[in-house]
């Protein structure tokens, strides 16, 4: 499905171990946008791994191509975040502050999101790829 995806981090690592859906999906995508979250979830994880110089050089590569941008939360951002966060909490709901993040980018700039998550499926507003 052409357009604009976002990535999650747990289909970060399917593309990194080339799995074929996730290749797959993102050649299909005009941009793959990278949420900031996303961004320093892998840093963080690259930081303890076995792996860290090529898993930072792999990801430099990604993010060098012409499609692929890191999208940042300015104050419209925070307004869906607040709004997301008050929708799940009268719900009872809670998903991790980093995934509202992404949620929130994702419903602001109509991105598909691209994801394993189920959780995102408390807020019907974010589409998935």
């Amino acid at each position: 499905m052409p357009g604009s995806i976002a990535i999650d981090t747990n289909r970060y690592a399917d593309l990194a171990r080339r799995l074929p859906d996730a290749v797959q999906r993102v050649s299909e995508a005009d941009r793959l946008c990278i949420p900031f979250t996303v961004l320093a979830e892998l840093r963080a994880g690259f930081r303890g791994g076995v792996r860290r110089t090529q898993n930072e050089a792999d990801l430099s590569n990604l993010l060098a191509q012409p499609p692929v941008t890191v999208v940042y939360a300015n104050e419209q951002t925070v307004e869906l975040w607040s709004e997301f966060h008050n929708f799940l909490r009268k719900q009872g709901k809670v998903i991790p502050h980093n995934d509202l993040w992404i949620a929130s980018l994702c419903v602001q700039y109509a991105f598909r999101l691209y994801t394993r998550d189920k959780h995102f499926d408390l807020l019907p507003q974010v589409m998935r790829a």
